[in-house]
């Protein structure tokens, strides 16, 4: 425990050594072109906050497997501004005469960090890809089975077997039991008092036409009733 905190209070020290470092030479720069007052502290303020916002940016883009080219650019851009800085003021430049490109590059710098900071404010992190679904811990035993068809009754059908485990949709269109129709119940008393009347009178011409009694079924074709009526025609001859 005591070494982790060993490394842990090293890195801290190191990190506000180099930054205070790099806060220096970024305020020395922008004083020297031109930048007074609390400009210049403001200069190291917005280089130091882009890059570490495009770091982190960076960062949450790469764990959620998405493209992090836009922070990445933005993170060399504040690494530059920061790392040129600290070359220049190693002696290399005089910051008594400092030549007018870098002043505009100086001058220009606000404008570029809050374009960068902009976009990086208002992209996506990037949703994190959804968890594949666990796999299921039931067993076969624990699948409810499917209920057994019920058994037809009659004489001429058997119980019908249970399908395999796991076919039942495509067994049991299959095995679907055929039930048969109940009969027709008889109709014999259905037949309206008008009708009997013309069923017999129907008869009543055949009987003195041939001599014969006439026939149901040809009674029921000349009545135009279906074949299922002929019992009931008989039934009033």
């Amino acid at each position: 425990m005591r070494a982790h905190l060993a490394r842990v209070d090293a890195v801290v020290v190191q990190a506000v050594i180099a930054g205070a470092l790099s806060f220096s030479h970024l305020h020395d720069l922008a004083a020297a072109a031109g930048q007074g007052g609390w400009k210049a502290w403001a200069y190291p303020v917005s280089v130091d906050l882009l890059l570490v916002a495009a770091w982190r940016r960076m960062r949450q883009q790469q764990q959620a497997g998405q493209a992090a080219g836009s922070p990445r650019l933005w993170f060399l851009v504040a690494l530059a501004a920061s790392l040129g800085a600290n070359v220049a003021t190693a002696g290399l430049l005089d910051l008594d005469h400092v030549p007018a490109s870098l002043r505009v590059v100086v001058a220009g710098w606000p404008a570029v960090a809050f374009f960068g900071g902009t976009l990086l404010a208002h992209a996506s992190p990037g949703a994190e890809a959804p968890a594949a679904p666990a796999p299921s811990s039931m067993t076969d035993t624990d699948v409810e089975p499917h209920p057994a068809p019920a058994a037809v009754d009659g004489p001429d059908h058997d119980a019908l077997p249970l399908p395999p485990s796991g076919l039942e949709p495509a067994v049991e269109a299959i095995t679907e039991p055929v039930v048969t129709p109940p009969p027709v119940p008889s109709v014999a008393a259905s037949l309206p008092p008008a009708l009997v009347d013309r069923v017999r009178a129907l008869a009543e011409e055949h009987r003195s036409a041939t001599g014969h009694p006439a026939d149901p079924d040809a009674v029921r074709a000349r009545l135009g009733l279906p074949p299922s009526m002929t019992p009931s025609v008989a039934a009033h001859l």
